[in-house]
């Protein structure tokens, strides 16, 4: 059977490096990544360098796109401005890399005749309802420039889907973690800084209460579901969540690293952060539906591997 050839676009970052790992690992698949290493990190990719095609270019420059699209058969679509702070700050920047380097990357998919492309969609597009578990069927109400490029990116999809006949599906990541993460970034997830403090015997610093809750996500499952996205059938535009289905306060999430590290550190508490929803907990039953997917590695578990990982990146 002749190998897929898939290009990860944002393929240096947290996620995107991970799944160029588990590509690379399944063996059926040949391997291409765009980055610009703008948040993206050259040392993840600094292993498996001879096994991949590295193309480095910027998201939003249609001709290094055309490039990078050329010959192949699926994407997985990383490649973002993620942050809500971020996005908050810079509100023009995060739209033209997150709507108008993915309608690019369409545009030059569907002349290339790419048949199907899987994008990394986010679960801050339902924004701070007070309905839960959160399934795909309800009203988005975004509440960040963030949450708004990741609907809009969802929305070209659905349309690529309808009027292209392109294979797409949107995956709405519910709050990632693990390997990999970058802590020292301003921008980084609550997971990666908290793990920092607890190597470094430091506060944790918490915003709001602490009792805001999220359905972590262990980079495993997400991995998982972007592999069983590549090989599923009837991709038609839809929206997919993809996490656990469980949620765990901020508080609980101290309480677990703690018993990862083998410390009680204290814990500061200051203003929430503007943009910041109260609560997060996903449906998984179309994702379940759709991709047979399951969660694989449960939260704790997951904490205690991220742990392990940034330890022994102390050490090395």
């Amino acid at each position: 059977m002749a190998q897929m050839t898939v290009l990860v676009t944002g393929g240096a970052g947290f996620i995107g490096s991970n799944l160029v790992d588990a590509l690379l690992a399944d063996g059926g698949y040949r391997v291409r990544v765009l980055d610009n290493f703008s948040t993206g990190r050259r040392e993840n990719l600094a292993h498996c360098l001879s096994s991949i095609e590295l193309v480095e270019g910027d998201i939003r420059d249609a001709e290094i796109v055309e490039d990078a699209v050329a010959g192949v058969d699926c994407i997985l679509h990383e490649a973002a401005l993620p942050s809500v702070p971020r996005s908050i700050k810079a509100p023009v920047t995060t739209n033209e890399v997150n709507v108008g380097g993915t309608l690019k990357l369409l545009s030059a998919a569907h002349k290339a005749r790419v048949r199907r492309v899987v994008f990394a969609s986010s679960s801050s597009i339902y924004g701070d309802t007070q309905v839960l578990p959160k399934s795909e069927d309800m009203t988005p109400k975004p509440m960040s420039p963030y949450a708004v490029t990741k609907l809009a990116g969802e929305g070209y999809l659905k349309v690529f889907a309808d009027i292209y006949e392109m294979e797409t599906l949107a995956i709405r990541y519910f709050n990632v973690f693990g390997p990999r993460q970058d802590p020292t970034s301003q921008y980084s997830g609550v997971i990666a800084k908290f793990m920092r403090v607890a190597l470094e015997g430091g506060r944790y610093e918490v915003r709001g209460d602490g009792l805001q809750a999220r359905d972590f996500t262990y980079i495993e499952n997400v991995v998982n579901a972007n592999l069983l996205a590549l090989k599923a059938q009837a991709l038609e535009g839809q929206a997919v969540n993809v996490a656990c289905g469980e949620m765990y306060t901020v508080l609980d999430l101290i309480s677990a690293i703690n018993a990862a590290a083998g410390v009680d550190l204290p814990t500061d508490y200051c203003d929430a952060r503007t943009g910041d929803i109260m609560y997060s907990h996903a449906s998984i039953a179309r994702a379940e539906s759709i991709l047979s997917y399951r969660p694989v590695v449960e939260f704790r578990e997951g904490i205690q591997r991220t742990f392990d990982w940034y330890a022994g990146q102390r050490t090395e």
